[in-house]
């Protein structure tokens, strides 16, 4: 099936596929032994600094070999991009979506501009995720509490509007998800989400589902969420288990047995959160 085919399942049966970032090859290694355990489609993401710093020619050309050989049902996704020549070199290189973020812009240009997007991308076959309101925070441990600024929050009145005008396929919305991992997190707001859902006839997507407590997920996915965002808890991972692998060497000089040992901590991770979003009775 098609990436649209798995969100309007997911919708239909109440559950989400996630969406997990890469920018090395043992990060993309570990998401896609998770997917194969787990049988799960998943959609893996670069964002704008992840894309620049593999190469969209080549993180295609990666994608493409590890979907293969790994045998599972992955879409790959540009994440956040703000710069629209970039959204659109994404398009044409061969990504599945791409996600276009207009939440710096006013409302009407954040219209104008996504539709720019969407009219460029369905012309070739992909799709576009949108986003209304703003979702802050930075993918990152962060050691301090964080406070929502409420007129950053993806208001239910614009949604209909947004939606029906500039025609995506998705939207990203703001309604206390954050980015990177707090010491107290805001709480989602479900009411805000329960309007949301009601307003948007796109597919509903939670970024910053780092941090977020499984039972807030799972009500998440209840109310309309089908697709979810992970990177923060797999940048942790990784790095958590470099500097251990590091401070255990002795004379190894080896990368490839360094780096080992972070491809199967982001598998634990990746795996764990499948089994989150992808069955609501957990």
């Amino acid at each position: 099936m098609n990436l649209k085919n798995y969100l309007t399942k997911a919708q239909k049966e109440h559950w989400a596929i996630g969406q997990f970032n890469f920018s090395t090859i043992e990060q993309l290694r570990g998401i896609l032994s998770a997917a194969k355990e787990t049988k799960s489609p998943i959609i893996l993401g670069t964002s704008e600094g992840e894309s620049s710093y593999l190469g969209l020619e080549e993180t295609i050309a990666l994608f493409e070999i590890s979907k293969k050989k790994y045998n599972v049902n992955a879409f790959l996704n540009f994440d956040h991009g703000r710069n629209l020549d970039l959204v659109k070199k994404a398009v044409d290189f061969g990504y599945n979506c791409v996600h276009f973020d207009g939440s710096s812009l006013s409302f009407e240009n954040n219209i104008s501009e996504t539709k720019r997007i969407v009219d460029y991308a369905h012309k070739k076959g992909v799709l576009v995720e949108g986003e209304l309101g703003k979702i802050e925070g930075e993918s990152k441990l962060h050691r301090e509490e964080v406070k929502v600024k409420q007129e950053n929050l993806t208001s239910p009145d614009d949604v209909f509007k947004f939606v029906k005008e500039t025609k995506v396929d998705s939207l990203a919305v703001s309604i206390g998800n954050i980015h990177g991992i707090y010491r107290k997190e805001p709480g989602i707001d479900f009411e805000r989400l329960k309007d949301v859902s009601k307003k948007s006839k796109a597919y509903l997507v939670l970024h910053g589902g780092s941090g977020i407590m499984p039972k807030d997920i799972r009500k998440a996915i209840s109310l309309g969420i089908v697709k979810i965002n992970i990177n923060t808890e797999l940048r942790i991972a990784w790095k958590e288990s470099l500097i251990k692998s590091l401070k255990a060497l002795d004379k190894e000089a080896r990368p490839y047995k360094i780096l080992s040992q972070s491809e199967d901590s982001v598998r634990k991770i990746t795996k764990e959160k499948i089994k989150l979003f992808t069955n609501p009775n957990l």
